[in-house]
C-alpha cells in the first residue's frame, strides 16, 4: 500500500477541490498548453517533411542529380555514358540532352522557358517526367517531327492544348537578307506533362535531334544527365568524373541548381522545430507554477502525511505524479490531435481552396501548388520524449520544495 501512495494521492491532488477551483484552471492551462504545442509541432513538421519529400521526389526527379557537358558538344553520348557507368557503380542510368533557354509565343501569348532536347527513351531512366503525362505521349518526340511537350502551366499561359502550334523564338541571331532576326520555329504541341511544380511553368521537352539542329550543337548531344543511387552523393561524384574524364568537361550537380532551395527547408525546419519547442517548455513549466500553488494548498495535508510516517521521498512522488499526469495527459492529446492534422492538412487546405476559389500555394511563385505532409513517426517519437523530459523536469523544484516541510512547523499554527 505504502508503495502506491504516491500514485493514488498524485492523482487524487490532481483534482482540485471546487474551492481551489483556480488550481484547477492552471492546470487545465497547463495541460492545453502542452496539448497544442505538441499537436502544432507534429503537424508543422510533417509539413516540412512533406516540402522536404515532394523537392527529393518532384523537384530531383526532374532536375538531373549531375550532368556532364562538353565544350562544342557530345559525339557519342552513348560511348560517354558507358564509360562513366564503367567507373561508378552510383550511376543508374545516363541520358543525352540538349538545353536552350527561349521564348514560347502563341495567338499574341509569349512565355519564357527551358527547352530541353530530350531522347524519349533514355530520358525514361533519368526522370520522372514520363510518369506524369497529363495528355500525350514523350514518344511522340521523333525526329524530325519537330513535335514539342509543354508543362501544364506554360500550356495554360499560352492557352494552348495538344493539337495546337506554338513558335519558339531563341536568344541567337540568324542573319538573312532582310536582316538580322531572332532564330525562330514552329512547333506542333504533342503533350502536356504536371509534376504539380514550378516546373510546369517554366519546362518544355522536344526531341534531341531537333533541338540540337536548332541550336546547331556540334555533336550528338549537349551532354549528358546522369541518375545516381544517392543523389547527396552528386558532389563529390561529380568532382570524381571530371578529374578522370580528357580536358574540356565540365560538370553541375543539382546542389548548384536546386541546393539553396533544399538547405532553405532544412533550415526552416530546424528553426520551426526549435521555436515550437519553446511552446511546449512554456506549457511545461506552467506546471511548476501549479504545484508550487498546490504545495502551498497542501501544506498541512503534507505535515500529517509526515507524522504518519511519510518519507520525503515519498512526498516528492507524490508531487511527481501529480505533475506529470498533468503532462501525460496533455501530450496524449497534443500527439492524437497532431497524427489527426498531419494525415488531413493536405484534404483541408485542398477543399478550402475549392470551396472558396483561392490558391494558397501559387505554382508560379512556389515550387509545388499544393500543401503536402509526410508523418514521420521518429518525430513523433522525439517531440513526445521531450515533452515527457519537460514536464518530468517541471515537476522536480515543486516536489523538493514539498520535501523540505517540517511537520512541527505547519501543525504548530494549525
Amino acid at each position: 500500500m505504502l508503495d502506491r501512495l504516491p500514485f493514488l494521492i498524485g492523482l487524487r491532488y490532481t483534482r482540485a477541490k471546487r474551492r481551489n477551483g483556480f488550481i484547477s484552471f492552471i492546470s487545465m492551462t497547463s495541460m492545453l498548453g502542452l496539448t497544442l504545442g505538441v499537436a502544432v509541432m507534429i503537424l508543422v513538421l510533417s509539413v516540412m517533411n512533406g516540402f522536404d519529400h515532394e523537392l527529393r521526389s518532384r523537384i530531383l526527379g526532374m532536375v538531373p542529380h549531375t550532368r556532364i557537358e562538353a565544350v562544342g558538344g557530345v559525339q557519342d553520348w552513348h560511348k560517354l555514358a558507358d564509360t562513366l557507368s564503367a567507373k561508378s557503380p552510383h550511376i543508374v542510368g545516363a541520358a543525352p540532352y540538349v538545353e536552350q533557354q527561349g521564348m514560347f509565343a502563341s495567338g499574341g501569348n509569349a512565355q519564357g522557358a527551358m527547352v530541353n532536347g530530350i531522347d524519349p527513351a533514355a530520358e525514361k531512366k533519368v526522370s520522372i517526367i514520363g510518369r506524369h503525362m497529363a495528355q500525350g505521349s514523350l514518344d511522340s518526340l521523333s525526329p524530325g517531327s519537330w513535335n514539342v511537350v509543354l508543362g501544364q502551366q506554360l500550356a495554360r499561359s499560352l492557352g494552348v492544348g495538344v493539337g495546337d502550334r506554338v513558335t519558339l523564338m531563341i536568344p541567337e541571331a540568324s542573319v538573312t537578307p532582310g536582316g538580322i532576326f531572332p532564330r525562330m520555329k514552329r512547333f506542333n504541341v504533342s503533350g502536356i506533362f504536371s509534376v504539380g511544380a514550378q516546373l510546369d511553368a517554366n519546362l518544355a521537352y522536344a526531341n534531341l535531334a531537333d533541338m540540337a539542329k536548332l541550336g546547331r550543337v556540334n555533336g550528338e548531344a549537349q551532354g549528358i544527365r546522369l541518375k545516381l543511387d544517392d543523389l547527396f552523393m552528386a558532389h563529390a561524384l561529380t568532382r570524381e568524373i571530371i578529374n578522370e574524364v580528357p580536358p574540356g568537361y565540365r560538370g553541375i550537380d543539382w546542389t548548384y541548381t536546386q541546393g539553396n532551395l533544399f538547405q532553405a527547408i532544412q533550415m526552416e525546419k530546424h528553426m520551426i522545430g526549435l521555436l515550437l519547442s519553446v511552446i511546449v517548455a512554456v506549457a511545461a513549466f506552467n506546471i511548476i507554477s501549479t504545484l508550487v500553488m498546490v504545495v502551498t494548498d497542501k501544506h498541512a495535508d503534507i505535515a500529517i502525511l509526515r507524522t504518519l510516517g511519510a518519507t520525503p521521498m515519498t512526498i516528492m512522488g507524490i508531487f511527481i505524479v501529480q505533475g506529470l499526469t498533468i503532462g501525460v495527459v496533455g501530450i496524449v492529446l497534443g500527439v492524437i490531435f497532431g497524427i489527426i492534422g498531419a494525415l488531413t492538412v493536405a484534404d483541408v487546405v485542398a477543399w478550402l481552396q475549392q470551396a472558396f476559389g483561392v490558391t494558397f500555394l501559387d505554382p508560379g511563385v512556389y515550387f509545388i501548388s499544393y500543401l503536402p505532409s509526410r508523418l514521420e513517426g521518429s518525430d513523433v517519437a522525439v517531440i513526445t520524449g521531450v515533452a515527457l523530459l519537460l514536464s518530468f523536469l517541471s515537476t522536480l523544484y515543486p516536489a523538493w520544495r514539498a520535501a523540505r516541510i517540517q511537520p512541527a512547523e505547519v501543525l504548530r499554527y494549525e
